[in-house]
């Protein structure tokens, strides 16, 4: 009888296979802790309302009212040079651009414009946006400052 009962315990051990692995395809069903990815947060890149970047614009003040017609034409040269990389309320391939004067100056933003090279590889903010942003470098859009200043105006709406 113990003969027939170790008989059996051994056919059902090597029935189950032990611990080898067989070679080909494979699926783990245990639920796997997934790692967060690097995502940069709100905040992550400086906010200096004092930076007026590197370029042509020192100072620049807005009236308090909006030019609505500055604005317009703004809104239709974003449209046509910008929302590749930029949405007015959400991060695109660039940050989005609802708030900017809370976190820019209106020399910085202006200057970015009419100068971005310079300042991708001189400013410290526009430095942080870059890694921030993947190294994706905004191009020259070879603004004149007119556009530039009614894009500007456009912004203020957002």
């Amino acid at each position: 009888m113990k003969k027939i009962i170790l008989l059996a315990f051994i056919l059902i051990l090597s029935a189950c296979g032990g611990n080898e692995k067989k070679k080909g395809f494979e699926y783990n069903r245990t639920k796997k802790t997934e790692s967060k990815k690097s995502v940069s947060q709100k905040g992550t890149t400086p906010i200096d309302l004092s930076n007026k970047g590197i370029g042509p614009i020192s100072s620049m003040n807005f009236d308090e009212d909006i030019d609505q017609e500055m604005a317009d034409k703004g809104a239709a040269a974003f449209k046509q040079k910008c929302t590749a990389c930029h949405k007015p309320k959400a991060k695109l391939i660039g940050p989005g651009m609802n708030g900017i004067y809370e976190r820019r100056s209106p020399e910085w933003v202006m200057n970015l414009l009419l100068n971005p090279t310079e300042m991708l590889k001189k400013d410290p903010i526009a430095i942080a946006l870059l890694k921030e942003y993947n190294n994706i470098q905004m191009l020259n859009q070879n603004l004149s400052e007119e556009e530039a200043r009614a894009i500007a105006e456009y912004l203020r709406t957002l």
